[in-house]
């Protein structure tokens, strides 16, 4: 098997534990506290200088509130995993704003558009 067609599960897992971990705003040491691990551990794994078992992933995905196959995907599936994601939010952004926008136009009588110059 060529060396460079080989994914590396071990960078792969490293890199998505921080990515999910930093995306959840929560830092190594509260990580640790979370998952009954200890700091330094944590650091490893993120640095790629240890690996983890099975029961570690478990704990690790329970408290980042994950599904254990989160910490294998690649970029390419995260990346649309994000759009999604994204997409699902603005929507629901977007949707809430406008109804915002209308009890607004309902409570001061701003029920024509040229009059708030939002049109939807």
């Amino acid at each position: 098997m060529d060396g460079e067609n080989v994914f590396d599960i071990q960078y792969l897992f490293s890199r998505n534990l921080k990515r999910i971990r930093s995306e959840a705003n929560i830092s190594q040491l509260t990580l640790a506290n979370m998952a009954d691990l200890t700091h330094n551990f944590i650091n490893d794994i993120e640095n790629g200088k240890k690996w983890v078992s099975a029961k570690s992933i478990g704990k690790l995905a329970t408290a980042l509130r994950v599904e254990p196959y989160q910490f294998f995907l690649s970029e390419s599936r995260w990346n649309d995993k994000e759009m999604e994601i994204i997409s699902t939010y603005l929507d629901e952004i977007t949707d809430s704003v406008y109804k915002k926008l209308s009890e607004y136009r309902i409570r001061y009588n701003l029920n024509a558009p040229e009059k708030t110059g939002i049109v939807r």
